[in-house]
Order: C-alpha cells, then structure tokens, then sequence
C-alpha cells in the first residue's frame, strides 16, 4: 500500500504532467463507480492500453471511490434503472441482449447501467477538478511544506520515515 503512495507523492512533485495525474485519477473514478465484471475488465485494459496516464492516481481514485461504494449505490442504482426504462433505447437494449457477447457485460443490471453512465458523465470534470488541483499543489502548496520545520520532525515518525524510504525508492525507479 505505501508504494502506489509514494509513486503518487514523486508524480505529484516530479515532472510527470499535471494532465496525466489528472487522467489516471478520472480513470480510477470511471472503474470505481462501475462493478466488476466484463465491462469494468474492458475498460481497464482499454486505460492501460491505449491511454497514457499515471496508474498511482487512478488507484488512488479506484480506492477512494470503491470506500464511498455504500454511499453511491443507492444513487448509481436510481440512475441505472432510469436509463434502463427509458422507451426509446429499449429496441437498442434488445438488440444488445440477443448479441451473442453482450448479455456477459451485464449492461441491463442497474448498478452497471448507472455506474457507467455515472463514470463517464464524471470523467470531465473529475479530470479538470484534479489538474486543477495538481496545479496548485504544485505552485502553492508544495513549497511551503518543503520549508516547513513541523514536517521535517514529522518525517522521524516511523512510518511516515518508512514512506520517505518509498518515495526515495521510487524517485530512483523512474
């Protein structure tokens, strides 16, 4: 767990681009509100291998969004069951479950229905949200925690030593 941490902290404070931070970040929010199945298995191949993005972000982003999972189902399930009923996709959804593939996606299950409709309605902004977020880490907020004298004692603590270790790590790794 410290390791995509610390890849993250090197990412956020190197010269990866603040757009591929922010994509991976969109990326992991995208599979975090799809349940796992063929269609999540897709997608995350599709982002590892046709989309350049940071994978420590879009882990972070899977983690956090899977944690809120109980907090969004209820509303991905609402927003699944009324595309689902919508009139004039129905001879579309029945085109899709005579498909020979298709039905193995479980795109008629609401939370699926919902999680991607939800993921890739969310993708924009969360991506624009995180580069913004990125860029004023970068230019606010990173130098004055480097200067500051309560993170240099923090850094004694052993676990938060242990991911300093990590990150050294990774700096070397990249």
């Amino acid at each position: 767990m410290i390791k995509p941490i610390a890849k993250l902290i090197v990412a956020l404070n190197g010269n990866v681009k603040g757009s591929h931070i922010a994509a991976g970040f969109a990326w992991g929010l995208l599979l975090g509100l799809v349940p796992v199945g063929l269609i999540w298995v897709v997608l995350f191949l599709l982002s590892f291998l046709i989309f350049k993005h940071n994978h420590a972000a879009k882990a972070l982003g899977l983690i956090v969004v899977k944690l809120l999972g109980r907090l969004t189902a209820v509303p991905l399930d609402i927003l699944g069951w009324e595309l689902l009923h919508i009139g004039a996709l129905r001879p579309a959804f029945t085109v899709l479950y005579n498909m020979p593939l298709a039905p193995f996606t479980r795109f008629y299950n609401t939370l699926v229905a919902g999680g991607l409709a939800a993921g890739l309605v969310l993708w924009v902004p969360a991506f624009l949200l995180c580069r913004l977020a990125v860029f004023g880490y970068r230019n606010t907020l990173a130098p004055k925690i480097r200067g500051n004298k309560l993170v240099k004692g923090i850094k004694n603590i052993p676990f938060i030593s242990s991911l300093v270790k990590a990150v050294a790590a990774a700096k070397r790794d990249m």
